[in-house]
């Protein structure tokens, strides 16, 4: 999915920078922010790799941005800052709609599987081999929590 092209025809980070655009016109002071970090951060990863951006590397920046948050929400709830939290979880939300669509648990469970049968015997070996085939797609915490469960299994 190296330099995909959405429906629209143009790159995820000109989607967003188009996007930020759109939220600036509509006075959706919250959005441009949201929107500003993580272009931001893409930006940085940009002169980090000293390359162009591919659309991978913005759903990896688009990935950290939501983790960062889900991070946040967790520790906003624990400190009963529950507006806080929500504020979080709905920029979850609108970063999530940049992803591309997630991949059937069944379709990656079986994909756990097959790499458990093909030897795999840790966490490490089954993330391994079944990383690369999501990437972009899925969370890494969710194929692992997958391998745990079926490695645990006698």
């Amino acid at each position: 999915m190296s330099d995909s092209v959405d429906a629209g025809g143009a790159t995820l980070l000109a989607r967003l920078q188009g996007d930020q655009a759109t939220a600036r016109r509509e006075q959706d002071k919250d959005r441009v922010m949201l929107l500003g970090m993580i272009i931001a951060e893409a930006r940085n990863r940009e002169i980090e790799l000293r390359r162009a951006l591919t659309d991978d590397d913005v759903i990896d920046v688009v990935r950290k941005g939501i983790k960062k948050r889900r991070e946040s929400i967790a520790l906003y709830t624990q400190a009963a800052r529950a507006e806080l939290a929500a504020k979080e979880q709905r920029e979850v939300g609108q970063l999530e709609g940049y992803l591309p669509a997630q991949v059937d648990p069944a379709e990656l469970r079986a994909a756990v599987e097959q790499a458990i049968a093909a030897g795999a015997g840790t966490i490490g070996a089954v993330m391994g081999k079944v990383m690369p085939a999501f990437k972009g797609r899925v969370d890494g915490s969710t194929i692992n929590a997958i391998a745990r469960e079926l490695l645990a299994r006698p």
